[in-house]
């Protein structure tokens, strides 16, 4: 079988994030962006295999196979300091993972990584195949970069990031690919009218940064709606204690579905991170509904938003900037925002990227 390009369909391996099963939001945007690129390989042709935690769920991709493997979960890397040790508990998931992943990986003509750990850098010189890696963070331990410069020095080519923004963070960023990411738009209702309501949405977890939206929204006198995985309830606890007063409710953690049309009924988004955010994929949720989106200029969101286009960008940790964006989304077309979601962001461009990404790296073994 031929895929797009004349070229050979391909067997792929896709190893999910060890810090939950797909479907629990704890993944946050890797679990849509391993969704999101299996369809897209899938639609050109390609099978698409997936390794995730138990739990997992895939659904509605009944074409890719998923396979569960047990074991416990890793500890996310953003709660670790630049000077961690490498932790890998008992019974570990990720190791689990990849001993299963080399036990069957002459099934495969390529395995793709989306976990931000330091085992599967340090484990693919030790694989027959080719082992790809889409990194979902910024530079956050040195051990971490270590190893991912030095997987990059021996396999060039084989390491992707979302943004340039996000390499920016590591000393060798200059070195890899860009892919930023993709949706299926078709999933994603343009509604042109909205709510009185602002939204965020994102897990919630203190590098998110939804105090300063929380604050916002009350200095603007609008509701706030928060939707997103919530794996500290004490956390929100203090958030709901701290602002008393503020006119903000929490709709829990959804479906793509039940969150596209809740999203589409909100003036704006705010994207208020306190730390560099690999890429927000929210950013082009919010697009694809025509809503556009005031963000912090840290980060990937400062290269989806162009501001008074398609949003507005506030200088980082601004809260009366944030204020002001508000008080101007009047100003933005919604039409516009889906328009650069269709142009930017679809399913089909990111498959594009992602293939010539792989094609590059299986030259001249496989294609």
């Amino acid at each position: 079988m031929l895929n797009p390009g004349n070229r050979p369909a391909l067997n792929l391996l896709f190893i999910s994030t060890p810090v939950g099963a797909i479907g629990s939001g704890l993944g946050g945007g890797v679990e849509l962006t391993l969704r999101n690129i299996a369809q897209a390989m899938r639609d050109r042709g390609d099978q698409v295999s997936v390794l995730a935690p138990a739990g997992s769920v895939l659904s509605d991709l009944p074409e890719v196979k998923l396979i569960s493997v047990s074991g416990q979960l890793q500890p996310t890397a953003q709660t670790q300091g630049r000077q961690s040790p490498i932790l890998l508990p008992e019974n570990a998931v990720l190791a689990n993972l990849w001993d299963f992943a080399y036990s069957m990986q002459h099934s495969y003509d390529l395995i793709l990584n989306f976990a931000y750990d330091w085992l599967p850098f340090y484990l693919t010189p030790f694989f027959d195949r080719p082992v790809a890696h889409l990194v979902s963070m910024g530079s956050l331990t040195d051990a971490m970069d270590q190893i991912i410069e030095r997987t990059l020095t021996r396999f060039p080519n084989t390491i992707a990031v979302h943004s340039q923004a996000q390499a920016a963070t590591f000393a060798f960023g200059e070195r890899w690919r860009c892919l930023e990411n993709g949706l299926d738009l078709s999933l994603y209702s343009f509604r042109s009218e909205a709510d009185r309501c602002l939204g965020w949405v994102g897990r919630i977890a203190p590098e998110k940064g939804i105090e300063d939206a929380i604050l916002a929204a009350q200095k603007a006198e609008i509701e706030l709606r928060i939707w997103g995985a919530m794996p500290d309830p004490a956390y929100w606890e203090t958030i709901q204690q701290r602002y008393p007063k503020g006119t903000f409710t929490y709709q829990g953690f959804c479906s793509t579905a039940a969150l596209q049309q809740g999203l589409g009924q909100c003036r704006g988004l705010l994207m208020t991170p306190k730390w560099i955010e690999a890429f927000g994929n929210v950013a082009i949720e919010a697009l694809a509904c025509g809503v556009p989106v005031i963000a912090y200029a840290r980060g990937g969101p400062a290269e989806i938003v162009e501001s008074g286009k398609t949003g507005w960008l506030v200088q980082p940790d601004d809260v009366d900037g944030l204020v002001a964006a508000i008080g101007q989304l009047e100003q933005i077309d919604r039409r516009v925002c889906r328009q650069q979601a269709e142009a930017r962001y679809s399913l089909q461009a990111m498959g594009e990227r992602v293939a010539a990404w792989f094609a590059e790296i299986l030259q001249p073994s496989t294609l």
